[in-house]
């Protein structure tokens, strides 16, 4: 699966200080052997040079909110 900036997608690095983070890709990339790679903002910084493979969809609603921080306020208010 590729991505297109703008796409809200999670880390799962677990060398990254933002794995299992959220994230939107804010640039592509594509080397001259065809790989693609990516930059993705987070809320604390931005990675560069990501892998296509190190990337998921993020679940996300209508509002464009994250669904999982949503359940994870939930959680905590009960």
């Amino acid at each position: 699966m590729s991505f297109e900036e703008d796409d809200k997608v999670v880390l799962t690095d677990k060398h990254s200080e933002f794995n299992g983070e959220v994230g939107t890709v804010t640039q592509t990339m594509e080397s001259m052997f065809g790989d693609v790679t990516y930059t993705v903002s987070f809320e604390d910084g931005q990675e560069t040079g990501i892998p296509e493979e190190d990337l998921e969809a993020a679940d996300v609603d209508e509002d464009g909110d994250d669904e999982d921080e949503n359940e994870a306020e939930t959680e905590t208010e009960n």
